[in-house]
């Protein structure tokens, strides 16, 4: 179980504050959908989970372990079992697909894996595993500028999974996608939580948040005000965070 206490984070030498006392908890394999107006905090949220940014304020654990005790950001031991998927995913586009799942993230690989792309065998049967489950076995060798949005967020998605990610926050995933595209990134997501117990917390527009997500978590001015599960949101729950 994953539990957040009263996370709040500012901004701007700590005069405008973006999340507000945030608690919340959900469980391994959950899928949830956090929806919103532009402002509203929710790429803010994803990062702070994702241990990407320092919390001003708050309780953080998982299973029980501690992670952050009163802000700050946590250690790299858990940071490295966080995934944060971008709308655009930072890959190497002069690199195979292929390569850019088996060498990491940009900025966070040794100099010499990525100026040479030196793996392991063991590395590199793992992640053609993962690129012909997500339907990118095709797609090996092909360079990453040349993959269409959808297949670069599931490349993305392979190298975290590569790399140990057993968390996967997602910053609008599918935007700028074609619906086939998005509903194949989002299948994927989907499946992630339910086959393989990952957990996975993406902002989503309210109409794919309820059909894909098992849980949706409403967000307005820093606040969560909504946290619903097993169905859509009413009317007037989406008034209540500006969304009608």
């Amino acid at each position: 179980m994953i539990k957040v206490s009263h996370l709040k984070k500012s901004v701007d030498g700590n005069k405008k504050q973006v999340l507000r006392g945030i608690t919340t908890q959900f469980e391994q394999g959950e899928i949830i959908g956090v929806v919103g107006p532009s402002g509203s905090g929710k790429s803010t949220l994803l990062r702070c989970l994702a241990l990407r940014e320092s919390w001003n304020g708050g309780e953080y654990s998982w299973d029980g372990n501690q992670i952050i005790k009163g802000g700050g950001k946590g250690s790299q031991k858990y940071r490295s079992k966080c995934a944060y998927l971008e709308q655009n995913p930072s890959l190497y586009p002069d690199k195979t697909a292929l390569k850019n799942v088996l060498i990491g993230q940009v900025g966070q690989t040794s100099f010499l894996r990525r100026i040479t792309g030196m793996v392991r065998s063991d590395d590199y049967m793992g992640a053609m595993d993962e690129l012909e489950k997500f339907g990118l076995l095709d797609k090996a060798h092909v360079k990453a500028g040349k993959l269409s949005g959808g297949e670069r967020q599931r490349v993305a998605i392979c190298r975290a999974l590569v790399h140990g990610a057993g968390f996967i926050a997602a910053d609008e995933p599918v935007v700028g996608l074609d619906p086939q595209s998005a509903e194949r990134v989002l299948n994927t997501l989907r499946s992630l939580c339910s086959e393989q117990g990952k957990t996975v917390v993406a902002a989503l527009p309210i109409e794919l948040a309820e059909r894909y997500c098992t849980r949706i978590w409403g967000l307005y001015e820093g606040e969560l005000k909504l946290d619903v599960s097993g169905r859509r949101l009413t009317a007037e729950e989406k008034r209540s965070i500006d969304l009608v």
